[in-house]
């Protein structure tokens, strides 16, 4: 019997792109308000996954997707901090 596991899917909130949850990064809103970036994918919150990739995040902030999507204010650290994120899985995959 072939059982091959289902990958769960997720839209970038930037670039509209269905891609496998693995790929992506959710950042979360808690009930007191905080965001924060959630690599693990479970904190409890409202969330919104991004495509790692410089351009998307860019794009994002530009458009100001994340601030509409979790109906808070995005402090711009976050970006640099999600930019960071991308450097480092950039480097790691070549």
């Amino acid at each position: 019997m072939n059982s091959r596991k289902k990958i769960p899917m997720r839209k970038c909130v930037a670039s509209g792109e269905m891609k496998p949850k693995k790929e992506l990064i959710r950042i979360v809103r808690s009930k007191d308000g905080e965001i924060s970036i959630d690599p693990t994918g479970k904190k409890s919150g409202r969330g919104a996954y991004l495509t790692l990739d410089p351009k998307t995040i860019e794009l994002a902030k530009k458009k100001n997707v994340l601030s509409n999507h979790l109906g808070a204010t995005i402090d711009p650290s976050l970006y640099e901090q999600l930019l960071e994120l991308a450097e480092k899985e950039n480097h790691s995959t070549k």
